[in-house]
This record gives structure tokens, C-alpha cells and sequence, in this order.
């Protein structure tokens, strides 16, 4: 069955009572077994398994362990453009901000990529708004065949692409995607996407299946939490990236979390996660996917980043930046970010961190043949 025949099986009010019905000794047992369903998640995700949060830890930390030792793959973004034609309610790139817009041209994308390869980074994630006419596929293209010559992993989070597209830009040297759907409820989307191609829920909820099709190595999905009830929302996230699993045994699938923070605009429709919330979706991620990595972004401050480690995160950015060029042209030429970001830590004090917590950091841990 396909991901969107999975979706229809759900509604908010089934959920909704699941949740309640959930009892003390369940979320034990559920802790306890070596493979969940469906409806385990949901208990995971309750609010009666709050109490638990602890027991959740001890399993979530074991589980990273097992799969991932205690390794910690960094990686930056590379800004391209921030021209958009989307109405992205929450996005501080959203076509009526009057945001200055900037595209780096081809020289300044290899200067980006010289000061960012020093840092000893060879996994890079490139971004662009949504233009087809600014950014298109053969300029992304361009990029990619210079960016490859300093980066060994270069991933990207663009529009949504077709198949073919997305087979080009495999062609010229990406193995990652990461697309986020956002918000999985339909009526939500709807009322974040008011107009543009990001509009077409369908097509953006595919898109990660036409990048693994098209032969991509590694595909992330995530919600932007903070736009709808966070329970539903990381329940069909979760269900999404097992799906990905099954369909697609040799791919490295992940996930992301991140929260709303302030940007350029005016949204203030924002439901709360807070600190403990955040912490028992981590958990839950972990327990229900044990093989999917799950990233955490410079959003979240550096001391809640470094809390959260032990808990099942195994990729982390590092000198993030998410202004066009943020890396190399100076402040007054790159004044509008995305959104704001709270850990501003250098690759180096990243790399000092998890080794001073006994961990392993991972600037390159893949060879493109």
C-alpha cells in the first residue's frame, strides 16, 4: 500500500482516543518488546507516557548504541538562493516578505565551498527557495559539479523534483535528499500553503519516494513542529520514514524535528512544544525506527542540543548558517535569514563537545564511487 493509503487509515479523532486510552502498564510492555507497531508509537507519544520518560531514555540510548555507536555525523548548509514563490506562512523566504533576495553566483559557490571544506566538513546539505525560474535544476546542477570537488556527501532540501530531475542531480554527485512535509494534516497545509508549488500537498508528500526510485543513497522527512497537535504530527512523520524503510531495504532514511523559531514575518498562529515534549519525541523516534538516523538543528540552543545526544540523535549541523552565502560574504550583503538560529558553535567547538563527552565526530564517512 502506498504511503498516501496509509495516511487515510488515520484520522484526528482515532488518534485522539488512542491516545487516551493508553494505561501505565502498557508503555512498560511496549518499552520492553524488540519491535513496535503502529499503535505502540502512539502510546510512546502519549501524554500518560511522560511519567516513563526515563525508562524511554535507558531504551532509546541502548538502542543508539547498538546501531550507531557513539558516533555523530556533522554537517553544514550552504544557502544557494533565496528566492521563492511559495506563501509559506511560517517561512521568512515566503514570496510577500520583503526579504532581500540574493542567488550566489557560480564563484561564490566555490568560495562557500573553500571555507567550508577548511573546517575539515565534507558532508554538505544546499538549500534554495522555491523558484524554478531563479534556482533551476540546471543551476543546482552547476553547483553540484563544483561543490563535489570538495565535499565527499553532498545532500540537498530544494523544491520538490520529479524522478527524472531528481536522477539528473544523482548523475552530477548528490546522495541526499531532505524534503520535510511540514505538516501532515491535510486541512493544516492548506491553511500554511496559501499559494505556490509547495501548495500541492501530494507532490511534496511523494517526494522522497521519487528521489529513492530515481536511486538517491540516503533520504531525510520531518515536520515543522509547532503547526499542528505535535503528537499526530511526529506519528505520521514516523510512520512515513518506516514506510521509506520497508520500500527501500538498501537506503539510509532519517528523520528531523525541528521547531518553529522567529523569522522575518508576522506568523504567530504557533501550538507549543516545549523542552520535555521535544525530549519524548526523540525518544519515541528512537524506540519505534531503531536504524533511522534523527537530526538535530542549530534551532535548538547548544546546551539542549548537547542534553539530547544520548537520546537517540545521531547527526547534528555545525557553523550553521541560514542567510545566501552566509559563510563567506559579509553580514550587509546577507541581512535576511530563514529562520534565527540559537547554537552558533563553530565546527571546531562541535568536534571539542563530543569528543569532551566521548563521542566520535564524523566529517566523512562516505566515498562517492
Amino acid at each position: 500500500m502506498e504511503f498516501r493509503g496509509i495516511l487515510k487509515q488515520y484520522n484526528a479523532q482515532d488518534l485522539k482516543n488512542k491516545f487516551n486510552a493508553v494505561s501505565a502498564e502498557k508503555i512498560k510492555t511496549i518499552i520492553s518488546k524488540d519491535k513496535l507497531e503502529s499503535d505502540d508509537l502512539l502510546v510512546l507519544l502519549s501524554p500518560q507516557a511522560e511519567p516513563y520518560l526515563e525508562l524511554m531514555a535507558q531504551k532509546a540510548n541502548q538502542l543508539t548504541v547498538q546501531y550507531f555507536g557513539k558516533v555523530i555525523q556533522l554537517y553544514t548548509p550552504l544557502y544557494l538562493s533565496n528566492y521563492c514563490i511559495n506563501s509559506c506562512a511560517y517561512c521568512g523566504f515566503k514570496a510577500e516578505n520583503s526579504s532581500q533576495r540574493k542567488k550566489l553566483s557560480l564563484s561564490e559557490v566555490k568560495k562557500e565551498a573553500e571555507f567550508i571544506s577548511a573546517t575539515g566538513l565534507k558532508h554538505i546539505l544546499i538549500l534554495t527557495g522555491d523558484s524554478r525560474q531563479m534556482s533551476p535544476v540546471s543551476y543546482i546542477q552547476q553547483c553540484v559539479e563544483i561543490l563535489k570537488d570538495y565535499f565527499s556527501s553532498i545532500a540537498i532540501e530544494t523544491y520538490a523534483l520529479s524522478q527524472e530531475e531528481y536522477a539528473q542531480l544523482i548523475r552530477a554527485g548528490i546522495d541526499g535528499v531532505t524534503i520535510y512535509q511540514e505538516v501532515y494534516d491535510r486541512a493544516v497545509y492548506a491553511k500554511v500553503h496559501l499559494n505556490g508549488p509547495k501548495k500541492d500537498y501530494d507532490f511534496r508528500l511523494d517526494a522522497a519516494q521519487r528521489a529513492l526510485f530515481a536511486g538517491i543513497r540516503t533520504a531525510n522527512v520531518g515536520v515543522l513542529l509547532g503547526l499542528n497537535n505535535w503528537r499526530e504530527e511526529v506519528f505520521f512523520m514516523a510512520m512515513h520514514a518506516g514506510y521509506l524503510q520497508e520500500k527501500f531495504l538498501s537506503a539510509e532514511i532519517g528523520v528531523s524535528v525541528p521547531r518553529i523559531k522567529p523569522h522575518l514575518g508576522d506568523f504567530a498562529d504557533i501550538i507549543p512544544v516545549s523542552d520535555k515534549n521535544l525530549t519524548q519525541i526523540i525518544l519515541a523516534l528512537r524506540i519505534f525506527l531503531p536504524r533511522a538516523g534523527i537530526n538535530l538543528s542549530t534551532r535548538e540552543t547548544a546546551k539542549l542540543r548537547d542534553d539530547l545526544l544520548a537520546l537517540g540523535i545521531t547527526r547534528i549541523s555545525a557553523g550553521s548558517t541560514t542567510a545566501v552565502g552566509g559563510h563567506t560574504l559579509n553580514y550587509e550583503q546577507n541581512q535576511d535569514e530563514q529562520f534565527q538560529i540559537s547554537d552558533k558553535r563553530d565546527v571546531a567547538q562541535i568536534k571539542q563537545m563530543l569528543q569532551q563527552k566521548q563521542y566520535q565526530p564524523v566529517l566523512k564517512d562516505w566515498l562517492r564511487w
